[in-house]
Parts: C-alpha cells; structure tokens; sequence
C-alpha cells in the first residue's frame, strides 16, 4: 500500500479510502443495495490486510447504521490508533427543525450522536457534508474549531460544493484562528471532470488534501453502459446526477474499455489509474461489494497509464452541467411531541 500526508498536515493515510456507503441496514427508497453486518466485516478485514487504513462514512448513510457497523468492525480487527476514521454531517437525520444543516446546535448535535455510533472518543476527520447557505459561515466554522478545541475531531473536511463557497470558509477561518478544512472531498471522475476547472487547483494552492468520491461514477466507468447492476436501478441519488449525460457518457466509457482491454486488466483499474496519477488527489474513495472491486483498487496503484493513453481517456470529454453539490434541505415535518 502506498501512503500520502493528508494535505498540509502530518497525517499519513493509505492512497485508497475505503467507502463505506455500501455497508448498512438497508433503507426504503435510500440505499437499497447496502451489505447487512455480516456481508459487511469481510470487506473491512480484506481492507486493512491489504493496508488501507482511511475509511470514510457519513450520519446520513442508512440511517446512522452505516456509522454503527464502521465502528464495530473497526474496533475489532484495528488499532485505533492506527485507523483514520472520516464521517460527515449536514444531511436532516430527521424530517423537523434543526435535525440538519451546518448550524452550531446541530453540528454539535451530529458529532455527538456520531461518536456514540461509531464507538469512539475522537473523529479523525470530521467533514461538512454540504454547504449550508442558511446558515452565516462565521457560525459554522466557529462551530468547528470548537469541536477540534472540545476533543471530539482531530482534522475538519468539507465535501462537493461551489469552488467560492469553500475559499470563503477557508479565509474566514484564517481571519479568525480557527481550525481550517485540511480536505475536500469532490466528485472527480472521467465521466465527471468539472472539479478540475477550479476546485482542484484551489486546492492545490491551498494544500488541501482531496479524496474524491465516485471515482468510477457509482460503476458506470467499470462496465458497457447498458449493463444494469441492483445499485444502478435503485440508486435515486445516482440516477439523479448522471441522469442528463448517458449520451456524453458512452463515449468515454468506450474510451475506458478499450484501454482496458488493450492492457488486460478490468476497466474499474484502468478510471481508478487515471484518477491516482492526478497530481492533486490523495486519496479516491472506492466502495466495495464484492471481494474482486477491492482488489481491483489495490491493483490500480501499480497501474501506470501512458500519455497516450490518458490523452485518450480524456479526449471524449465535453463539459457537464455541474451536480451532486447540494442536497435540498426542506424540512416539511413538525416538532416531535412525546407522550
């Protein structure tokens, strides 16, 4: 495994992040192709035996348990001291007032609860998982320091947003002393390449470490575009963000089998070779639901492209509109009243 310092600071993580989306009780109308516990533990063994040590989850992702088997698995097969444990907040864990967002009450809130489930006294990376326009940025990064200064997060990320809205949290942290992200998380793949035209060189001026998530666009990059998988059919959110661009896609995803098939290696090593040689990126978040996609990841690593060859990944690329960079946050339901 190879290991790179996550941006400017001094903490060493493994060049693949393991997603851990795909692991959680499963949710009607959200996540409907997550693994249960058992079919999950296999994945965060073969993950650590193969020398990842940076795993990320969120609050949102089925309902908190996605947290919950994180932390047990962890536990068991780690040393904490050894693991970089990465979550995020933002998404409403509830449909009521300030059960979501990026104000002080509930990101205090988040942290906590996400610290009960992942049973542990610290998060190593705590992350936005949004921008929260509602919300004045002084109050949230306030909000954020005063958890690292608190104990309960070591590091703090932020994840997809616009390229201005995450300089102006950077510098106002900077005018106040605050603690700054030391992470994006984007989405950056060759399907989806509008990261590069600023965020990703904001963040190489800023030292700004970048784990981009989907980096084989939710498996689309790994297979003919009309092959259906469970995830593809019942991912809303993946629906959503490709849903205007299968036409622009097929073409760069011919790109990629071809090289795939001209080298012999499965085309998921092939997307993931393009992203690591990326100067920029530090980490790729890959998920895993069978054994051969987490060895297909590790395999990337050694996986080195020619200039040809990216030039002829690259090639088919037309401008997307941008997606994925909000969540809409409407809160239609009332305040709980127990009895």
């Amino acid at each position: 495994m190879q290991y790179r310092m996550l941006g400017k600071t001094g903490l060493r993580v493994s060049r693949l992040c393991l997603g851990c989306m795909t692991y959680g009780v499963a949710q009607a109308g959200q996540h409907e192709w997550t693994l249960d516990e058992e079919a999950s533990r296999p994945f965060f063994r073969q993950a650590l035996e193969a020398g990842i040590n940076f795993f990320d989850t969120a609050n949102g992702y089925s309902a908190g348990t996605s947290e919950e088997i994180t932390g047990r698995a962890l536990r068991d097969f780690a040393n904490r001291d050894e693991v970089v444990i990465a979550t995020k907040a933002y998404i409403p864990w509830r449909n009521a007032p300030n059960t979501g967002g990026l104000s002080r009450k509930a990101l205090f809130t988040a942290v906590d609860a996400s610290l009960k489930r992942l049973d542990t006294d610290y998060i190593d990376l705590f992350q936005i998982h949004r921008f929260d326009p509602e919300t004045p940025i002084e109050e949230t990064m306030e909000a954020l320091h005063d958890i690292v200064k608190a104990g309960k997060a070591r590091y703090i990320g932020a994840s997809s947003m616009a390229a201005w809205q995450f300089s102006k949290a950077q510098y106002t942290a900077t005018l106040n002393g605050w603690t700054r992200f030391v992470s994006m998380q984007p989405q950056v793949n060759l399907i989806y390449r509008e990261e590069e035209r600023e965020m990703l060189p904001l963040c190489a001026d800023m030292g700004v470490g970048v784990i981009p998530w989907s980096p084989l666009a939710r498996g689309k990059l790994t297979r003919p575009l009309d092959v259906k998988t469970a995830r593809s059919e019942t991912d809303e959110f993946g629906k959503a963000i490709y849903a205007r661009t299968a036409e622009q896609d097929a073409t760069v995803i011919d790109a990629v089998l071809k090289v795939a098939s001209a080298r012999g290696v499965p085309a998921a090593q092939v997307a993931l070779a393009w992203l690591l040689q990326k100067p920029e990126i530090t980490a790729p978040i890959v998920g895993a639901s069978k054994a051969a996609q987490l060895d297909d990841a590790v395999a990337a690593l050694d996986l080195v492209l020619t200039p040809d060859e990216v030039k002829a990944l690259e090639a088919p690329y037309v401008p997307h509109v941008v997606t994925g960079v909000t969540f809409p946050m409407r809160f239609t339901g009332r305040v709980s009243v127990r009895t």
